[in-house]
């Protein structure tokens, strides 16, 4: 379980094939600030751009660790494919504040950025969610883009050619500069996590039951 809350911005370093055909995943290599592994060991869960992944392999003497990611989870995810920066969380423990909200580490689909420009101190986030997660998202509600803990502003439902919705963030400056999010760009396509109660809710409200 995590929170949403980045720990450290890394870096893909280095992907390598594990096998020969499109049916293989790949290993990454990560490259994380200064003594961000010293307590970290071999099959600990880290969440690379809200993703939940297991270490396979430790080098802290040159602050980096190695996953396997498979093609599946590559293929239902973005920005772990190839080289650049990414937003890390370790797992959260029993006695840490929960300062964000209760995040699975596992991606529900992938947004694409519609708008990112600065508005005053702050910075408005908009992104294009698929159909099948609008339902989810509400005004004021959680949503975790590439890792990260945020509040949903503004819903708006799309129809016709672009089915889904689109949901305005705002983010202060420190969530830009202490993420990976300030690497963001229109097109750009995120991964995003719902609100885990919101699951449990819609669960509960199928074939006409009521919590």
């Amino acid at each position: 379980m995590f929170t949403g809350i980045i720990t450290g911005v890394g870096r893909i370093v280095a992907t390598h094939r594990l096998g020969s055909s499109l049916d293989h995943g790949l290993q990454l290599e990560i490259e994380t600030p200064a003594g961000y592994l010293d307590d970290v060991g071999l099959g600990d869960s880290i969440a690379l751009n809200g993703a939940c992944m297991t270490v396979t392999s430790l080098a802290p003497q040159n602050n980096q660790f190695s996953i396997e990611i498979s093609a599946e989870s590559l293929g239902k995810t973005s920005g772990l494919a190839e080289p650049g920066p990414i937003n890390l969380e370790k797992a959260l423990r029993a006695h840490d504040r929960l300062g964000g909200h209760i995040v699975a580490g596992h991606v529900d689909g992938v947004g694409t950025v519609s708008h990112f420009a600065q508005v005053g101190e702050s910075w408005e986030l908009r992104i294009l969610a698929p159909r099948d997660l609008a339902k989810y998202l509400a005004y004021k509600g959680s949503i975790t883009v590439n890792g990260v803990s945020l509040t949903v502003n503004r819903v708006t439902d799309l129809d016709g050619d672009t089915p889904g919705c689109e949901i305005s963030i705002n983010l202060i400056s420190h969530t830009v500069q202490n993420t990976a999010l300030g690497h963001l760009r229109v097109q750009s396509l995120v991964n995003l996590e719902i609100d885990l109660i919101a699951r449990y809710v819609e669960r509960m409200l199928q074939n006409g039951k009521t919590p």
